[in-house]
């Protein structure tokens, strides 16, 4: 029975082997005609024929592929020829013909691929032991394309990951693992490098990408909960590179980028806001003309001058569309460009030369970086300087120790910094797009003009605000790791498995910001300007480690982690700012010169931690991985400033199982399953405490002076009460996961789907008045969750010279508000709502605008044709705050990415397509005043575009439509070719004689082509700037291409 249920197996294994691969047979079989030929048959350890196998002649070009039968001929191959077959999923054979013709070749199966070792938090583990929720992305992938910083590289590998772009020069995005949790605690991952945890708040966004090995993603509570109340949001383990065993290597990798700002949204024309705006001057009756026969306001040069022409120079530009008649050709009104001079081709030159070597007692590796990035737009530079060291040596066989050192200096100019220009606008390109096309930065005799558009004062011409502006950052990170581990095994053979290790990892982070306006510019507007602030991070952690690992009658391993952890960290920091300084040569140097202000903060904490976590395997085959961390927190009251947080997670390898082991299609069958509860800092230092506030104590009758108190309770607003139970967020997880490959892992990836509740959320809490106060902070939330991971990788074709491999990414979460402080069900302050998802966007829904033949419906309402409608939600008959309702997601509804490379001898060609899909961002309400620059919109006119989405120009006065922000919520959905590669790697024998052992020249193009948009005037991948406010959504967006080269020595 068993025979025939392995025949039958073996029988649809071989008819779906043959229907994948005769189209590659019947592209790749040659003529076996030939004289010197040699015949044979390539098969795996079961004895079943290998299809597609590579079979080619050692140092030639000379080869083919194995038929449907596994069969092959080479022709004219020599009698004492060696030959190479490879196949994907199994070990390469090197097969000496000896002056045989006929020979028959057995692969074995590579299980390198599930040996592959990854780190997993306070050690390394093959991955096929792994039970809990992970992923890599390898040093291939993270050097795919040229980045600035690792989480760019990180983009649409990993599924349920989620970064998102950052466009301004040393600016990198934001990043998060499966959703939201927490109301008010950070979001962000916990980040270990080189298994030091990172407590500095830039994350691995300073390390240079080409001084990173590995990147290890833990995103299930089973596997992050060893780091207890840091874990809670995933952990992202970075492995830098060391030295390896062998003679010295010298690499140098460089590229120069260069990049281009565009504007996603068109922009009105002189003509078009011309027409735009006297429909809005004559709805406001400023406009003294009439409606023509295309329901458009009849120009006039009279009307023009009354509106526009206080400002002579600009007024001409009007004024040239009218003949000597008064007849008016819009095509003849004249413009300026002024967006022209806000951008320019950007360049960027990365530079990275590393050393490498050692012997089988001591290794180094040692780096050095340069970055210098000219923005796209005039004054925004970025330089920085990285380097790296790193030392391991093993003096003796039971004794290893070792050092990394990362150090990072970077210098920003941000260029133009808003102050207090009306406009809005966060950066120079938008501060120049912002003013009317029709109007000029100097008058007829060069002279520059403060208000161009008619005088207004709202609208200034920020043309020469960068020469009056300094704006600039500079920082400097160190961050190192030093170890130093016994191997008792190796002192005395009955400890084998036993080993002890102790690690410290110092952090410093010293960051200052300076900004400098000059009193002839914008922002200065009459008066020197200055501001400094200083900020300084110290932090440390000390970790004892003991493992035991042991294999107890071949089937059953142990293994066992015992930690104990101590870290603090220290944060200070000053700001100043002055006004009147003294000489603009100063900048921030001399800042008593004028009205001087300074402030100063500071804050310390510490943490103590013990872990333990066990793991068991039986045969390979089963697996059991157990933990569970206690942290205590120096910021938490007496009683509350311990917790535990408990792991567990199993792990079934069913395709070691007898029933399926004879398989051959399938390479990997894992199904895991796991739960942890993590923690959330939810709290920072103090904050158990009550607030404290000043009071003015008098010293007998003429002077007083301020002292602090802590809140006082009788006051009329008296401050939070203090807590002094407040502990830490706790999430628990579940997780369901499965790990698949099939055929020989030329597909192979996972999927997992996991469960979040997460309590004791950090809230204001209303209290009874009779303790003298009215509020608290307590542990008094909840929220809940749940998400799919999917990956995917597969080698759809692989020929003796092609090789097309393709990566798949999907991931989609949701988050759902349980419960709220006080029993209630919504916040909308906040904009929390119980059983709706952690933000949202609440708001009167749109629907449209009032027709004319709606008016006397618009009436009831208080409404007009030509303004915007709301839906009546309640069906009252009137539009109140009850009619609001949520119309927007800040979430995602699912993110993806797809990567596909074709290998072609030395050629390679890859692409990199990236999608987030369902969420919204806030941006395109307008005020339509006929006042400040607009782009093309479809606005309402009577009876000609009463379909139109916005309303009518000037109907509401000089004032927005009441409801105007109901129209502020676009879908963001996109889906984005984020990158284009194609790259040469020269042989060994081309570059013989050369002394150079390796190198691959390429050339990319970065972010070509958005093929889909739901919003057509936003980059809604990006952020954007304005009112010093960070949100998403940019109207301008890049291209780039890049030049790139990687040596080795």
């Amino acid at each position: 029975m068993e025979d025939n249920v392995k025949t039958s197996l073996s029988n649809q294994r071989s008819i779906i082997q043959r229907l994948m691969f005769f189209v590659l047979f019947a592209f790749c079989t040659i003529s076996t005609f030939a004289q010197g030929k040699v015949t044979g048959t390539v098969v795996d350890a079961t004895g079943e024929p290998v299809i597609g196998a590579s079979v080619l002649v050692r140092g030639t070009s000379n080869g083919t592929v194995t038929d449907l039968n596994g069969n092959f001929t080479i022709s004219n191959a020599q009698k004492n020829s060696t030959i190479v077959v490879s196949y994907v999923g199994y070990k390469s054979e090197i097969v000496a013909l000896s002056g045989r013709q006929d020979v028959k070749i057995t692969l074995q199966e590579d299980k390198k691929v599930l040996d592959e070792i990854v780190v997993v938090g306070y050690g390394t583990m093959k991955k096929s032991d792994v039970t809990g929720a992970m992923a890599r992305v390898g040093e291939k992938e993270l050097n795919a394309m040229p980045v600035k910083d690792a989480l760019q590289a990180m983009q649409g590998k990993t599924a349920g990951v989620d970064i998102t772009s950052s466009q301004r020069p040393g600016e990198t995005g934001g990043i998060n693992i499966r959703g939201v949790r927490s109301l008010n605690a950070n979001q962000g991952p916990l980040y270990v490098v080189d298994g030091m945890v990172l407590q500095n708040s830039d994350g691995i966004s300073n390390l240079n990408p080409q001084d990173i090995e590995s990147i290890d993603v833990l995103k299930d509570a089973s596997a992050t909960a060893i780091y207890g109340s840091r874990g809670a949001n995933g952990v992202i383990l970075v492995t830098t590179k060391h030295g390896k065993d062998g003679r010295m290597s010298l690499n140098y990798s460089g590229s120069v980028t260069f990049e281009k700002m565009y504007s996603v949204e068109d922009q009105m024309s002189a003509a078009e806001w011309l027409q735009y705006a006297r429909l809005a001057k004559y709805n406001m009756g400023t406009y003294k003309s009439t409606i023509g026969s295309d329901g458009y306001v009849v120009p006039s040069l009279t009307a023009d001058q009354s509106v526009w022409g206080s400002v002579t120079a600009s007024f001409a530009n009007i004024a040239q569309a009218y003949d000597s008649d008064g007849n008016y050709d819009a095509s003849k009104v004249g413009s300026y460009d002024w967006t022209s001079l806000g951008k320019q081709t950007g360049i960027t030159q990365e530079h990275t030369i590393s050393a490498a070597g050692g012997t089988d007692k001591f290794q180094g590796y040692g780096s050095f970086g340069y970055l210098k990035q000219r923005g796209t737009q005039p004054g925004q530079n970025y330089t920085r300087y990285t380097a790296k060291v790193t030392f391991d040596g093993s003096p003796k066989p039971y004794f290893k120790m070792g050092t990394s050192i990362n150090a990072t200096y970077g210098d920003q100019d941000y260029g133009y910094s808003f102050q207090k220009s009306t406009t809005g606008s966060g950066d120079y390109y938008s501060a120049l797009q912002a003013m009317l096309p029709w109007t000029v930065p100097y008058d007829e005799n060069g002279a520059y003009i403060r208000n161009p558009a008619a005088g207004d004062v709202n609208i200034i011409n920020p043309i020469s605000e960068l020469s009056y502006t300094t704006n600039n950052r500079k920082n400097f990170n160190v961050s190192g790791s030093f170890y130093g581990q016994l191997d008792f095994g190796k002192i005395w053979e009955p400890l084998d498995g036993l080993k002890y290790r102790i690690q410290f990892g110092p952090e410093f982070k010293f960051y200052q910001t300076g900004t400098f306006w000059d009193g002839d510019g914008i922002n200065g507007d009459g008066n020197n300007t200055a501001k400094w602030n200083h900020y300084t991070t110290r932090a440390w952690t000390l970790d004892n480690l003991v493992y035991y690992d042991k294999t107890i009658a071949k089937d059953h391993k142990i293994g066992l982690t015992l930690m104990q952890s101590a870290s603090g960290y220290h944060y200070d920091y000053s700001t100043s700012s002055s006004v009147g300084v003294a000489m603009d040569t100063e900048l921030w140097y001399n800042m008593s010169s004028g009205t001087y202000t300074l402030g100063t903060g500071y804050s310390e904490n510490q943490m103590s931690s013990y872990m333990i976590r066990a793991n068991y395997g039986y045969k390979d085959k089963y697996m059991l991985t157990a933990s569970v961390r206690w942290d205590g927190s120096s910021v938490l009251a007496e009683g509350h400033k311990w917790a535990s947080f408990p792991s567990m997670a199993l792990a079934w390898r069913a395709d070691q199982e007898s029933f399926l082991r004879n398989v051959s299609w399938l390479s990997q069958l894992k199904l895991r399953l796991g739960v942890g509860v993590t923690g959330n800092s939810a709290i920072s230092a103090f904050g158990t405490k009550g607030a404290i506030q000043g009071l003015y104590y008098n010293w007998g009758t003429t002077s007083s002076s301020l002292g602090y108190v802590g809140s006082d309770a009788s006051s009329a607003s008296p401050n939070k009460m203090q807590n002094n139970s407040l502990g830490w967020e706790r999430t628990t997880q579940y997780n369901l996961g499965l790990d698949y490959g099939f055929l020989n892992s030329r597909i192979n990836g996972s999927i997992d789907i996991y469960k979040t509740k997460t309590k004791d959320l950090l809230m204001s809490m209303v209290i009874p008045s009779m303790t003298g106060y009215t509020s608290t902070y307590a542990n008094v939330g909840k929220t809940k969750g749940w998400g799919i991971d999917f990956q995917l990788n597969a080698i759809p074709v692989q020929t003796k010279d092609l090789t097309w491999t393709l990566g798949l990414t999907w991931s989609k979460d949701k988050s759902e508000i349980v419960e709220l402080s006080n029993g209630n069900t919504q916040d909308l302050t906040n904009r929390w709502f119980v059983g709706e998802e952690i933000g949202v966007y609440y708001d009167y829904v749109y629907d449209g605008i009032w027709k004319t033949s709606e008016s006397e419906e618009a009436a009831t309402y208080n409404r007009k044709p030509g303004q915007i409608k709301v839906k009546d939600i309640d069906g009252d008959g009137k539009i109140t705050t009850s009619d609001k309702a949520i119309v927007g997601t800040v979430r995602p509804t699912w993110s993806g990415g797809i990567t596909s490379t074709l290998n072609y001898k030395n050629w390679e060609f890859s692409f990199f397509v990236y999608s987030r899909w369902g969420f919204t961002v806030p941006n395109g309400s307008l005020t339509l005043d006929g006042r400040y620059m607009q782009r093309k919109i479809d606005y309402w006119v009577a009876n000609v575009n009463e379909n139109a989405y916005y309303y009518s120009p000037g109907i509401n006065g000089e004032s927005a439509d009441a409801y105007q922000s109901s129209m502020n919520y676009q879908d963001g959905s996109f889906i984005k070719l984020r990158n284009v590669s194609l790259g040469y790697t020269f042989t060994s024998k081309q570059l013989k004689g050369t002394g150079i052992n390796n190198l691959k020249v390429y050339v990319q193009a970065m972010n070509p082509w958005r093929i889909y948009s739901k919003c057509d005037y936003l980059d809604t991948d990006l952020l954007n700037y304005s009112n010093n406010t960070t949100n998403y959504g940019s109207e301008t967006s890049s291209r780039s291409f890049v030049i790139g080269l990687n040596v080795g020595f």
